[in-house]
C-alpha cells in the first residue's frame, strides 16, 4: 500500500503547492484584495468540480474492481464509458461554471472590493475546466490498474509549468488574477495531455481507444450507482463549505484573506488523508476482485492507522508555525491574525479529519459508497450549517466558524467507528466467504 500509496502523497504535494504559489504570487505581487479573490475559490470550485470528481472516483472503483478480477471486457467497457462520462460532464461544467459564477458570488456575500476580481478568476479557470476533468479521469483509471506513478511525474511537470507561468503573467506582465487561472489551466492542460498519451499508446486492456469511446448502457449504471454517492458525498461537503466560505465573507475582506492563505496552507494536511483515502479504495476493490480477503483487512487497518498519525504530525507543525506560514502569503497584521486563528483552531484535529476520509475510501472500495455519502450529508453538510447558523447568531464571532469543522470531524469518525466495529461487510459475489465479516 505505501509503494502505491506514497506516489499518490507526492501528487498532491506537487498539486498543492501550485495551488499555494498561485496565492503566494498573488498576494506579494497584487495586494490582499486579490489575495482574497484567489483564496476564496477553493469551495467554489470543488463545489462544481467535486461532483464529476466523486463519480470519476467511483468508476475507479470498478475499474479496479475488473482489474483485480482480470474481466478485460468489462475492464474496456468502463473505461471508454467513463471517459465519455469525463467529456458530457467537463462540456456542462464549462458552461455552468461561466454563467453562475457571478450569482454564486453574490449568493455567498463577496464584497464589493473582491467581487470583479473574483468573477474574473472563476470564469477563465471554468473555461478551462476540461484539461481539469480529464487530468482527473486520466489518473484515476492509471492509478484504478495500480499506477500511481505516472500521475505523478504528470503533477511534478504541470507544477512546475505553473510556477513558470505565474511568475511570467503576474510577477513579471501584471496581468491580474486572471492571469493566475489561466497558468493553472495551462498547467492541467498539459498533465492531461501527458495522462492520456500514456493511455492512448498503452497495450493493455485499460488503454483508451478513442473510437471506443462511448456510453455503455449497461456499464453506465453500474458506474454512476458506485460513483453519484461519491459524487454527491463531495458536493455535499462542498455546498457546507461554500456556506462556511459565505459567513467568512461577511467579516470581510481581510478574513477572506487570512483564511484563504490557511486553506492553501491546510491543502498539505490533506496530502496523507488524500493518498490513503484513494489508496485505501483502489487497494480495497482490487483485492476483493481478486478474493484475497486477508489482504483486505491489513491493508484497513494499515491505513486507518497510518493516515491519522501523519496527518496529526502534519497538524502540529502547522499549529506551532502558524504566523511565519500565514505571513508569506501576506503580512497585513489583520489577515495574519485571522489565518493563524483558524489554523490553531484546526489544526490539532486533523487526525479525525483523516480517520473519516479513511473510512469512507474503504466503504467505497467495499461496494458501499452509500454510506459515507449519508454521513457526509448528515454531519459534514447539514449538521455544520445548522450549527454556524444558530451559534453564529448567538455569538458573533468568526471563531464558531472555525470550530465547526474539529466539532463535525469528531462525530463523523465516531459514527464511522461504530459501523466499521459493528454491521458485517460484505464482499460482493455472494457466498459463505463473501459474507465474512471484513473487520
Amino acid at each position: 500500500m505505501l509503494v502505491f500509496a506514497i506516489p499518490i502523497f507526492f501528487s498532491n504535494l506537487f498539486q498543492q503547492l501550485y495551488n499555494a504559489v498561485d496565492s503566494l504570487i498573488v498576494g506579494n505581487f497584487l495586494g490582499g484584495n486579490a489575495l482574497a479573490a484567489v483564496g476564496s475559490s477553493g469551495s467554489l470550485i470543488f463545489l462544481l468540480t467535486g461532483f464529476v470528481n466523486g463519480v470519476s472516483l467511483g468508476a475507479g472503483v470498478l475499474i479496479a474492481r475488473h482489474y483485480g478480477a482480470k474481466d478485460s471486457e468489462a475492464l474496456k467497457r468502463t473505461v471508454h464509458t467513463t471517459v465519455a462520462l469525463g467529456i458530457a460532464a467537463s462540456v456542462a461544467l464549462t458552461v455552468l461554471g461561466v454563467i453562475l459564477t457571478p450569482q454564486i458570488l453574490r449568493w455567498m456575500g463577496t464584497p464589493e472590493d473582491v467581487f470583479v476580481n473574483s468573477v474574473v478568476y472563476f470564469r477563465v479557470y471554468f473555461l478551462g475546466s476540461t484539461a481539469v476533468v480529464l487530468y482527473n479521469i486520466g489518473a484515476s483509471i492509471l492509478q484504478s490498474v495500480g499506477n500511481s506513478r505516472s500521475p505523478m511525474y504528470y503533477l511534478i511537470a504541470a507544477s512546475l509549468l505553473n510556477v513558470v507561468l505565474d511568475l511570467l503573467f503576474v510577477g513579471v506582465f501584471h496581468y491580474g488574477v486572471g492571469a493566475a487561472a489561466l497558468a493553472t489551466i495551462i498547467s492541467q492542460a498539459a498533465s492531461a495531455f501527458l495522462a492520456f498519451r500514456k493511455l492512448t499508446l498503452s497495450q493493455e486492456d485499460y488503454g483508451v481507444r478513442w473510437r471506443q469511446v462511448r456510453f455503455h448502457a449497461a456499464t453506465l449504471r453500474a458506474v454512476v450507482a458506485q460513483g453519484v454517492p461519491s459524487g454527491v458525498q463531495n458536493s455535499v461537503i462542498s455546498l457546507a463549505n461554500v456556506i462556511v466560505q459565505a459567513n467568512i465573507n461577511s467579516f470581510g475582506a481581510q478574513a477572506m484573506a487570512g483564511c484563504g492563505a490557511y486553506s492553501k496552507i491546510e491543502g498539505f494536511a490533506f496530502l496523507p488523508v488524500t493518498c490513503f483515502s484513494m489508496a485505501l479504495a483502489t487497494f480495497v476493490s482490487q483485492n476483493i476482485g481478486a478474493a484475497k480477503l486477508d489482504r483486505v483487512r491489513k491493508g484497513m487497518r494499515f491505513g486507518l492507522i497510518t493516515s491519522p498519525l501523519l496527518a496529526e504530525g502534519i497538524g502540529l507543525a502547522i499549529f506551532g508555525l502558524a504566523p511565519l506560514l500565514i505571513g508569506a502569503f501576506n503580512n497585513e497584521p489583520d489577515v495574519v491574525a485571522f489565518g493563524v486563528q483558524q489554523a490553531r483552531t484546526v489544526a490539532l484535529f486533523y487526525c479525525l479529519l483523516a480517520f473519516s476520509h479513511c473510512c469512507a475510501g474503504i466503504l467505497r472500495g467495499l461496494g458501499r459508497p452509500t454510506v459515507p455519502m449519508v454521513v457526509m450529508l448528515a454531519v459534514w453538510c447539514a449538521l455544520r450549517i445548522t450549527y454556524i447558523t444558530v451559534v453564529l447568531r448567538l455569538i458573533p464571532d468568526i471563531g464558531v466558524i472555525f470550530w465547526a469543522y474539529p466539532l463535525t470531524w469528531s462525530i463523523s469518525s465516531a459514527l464511522f467507528a461504530w459501523y466499521l466495529a459493528h454491521c458485517p461487510l460484505p464482499v460482493p459475489g455472494g457466498g459463505a466467504q463473501a459474507r465474512q465479516n471484513l473487520h
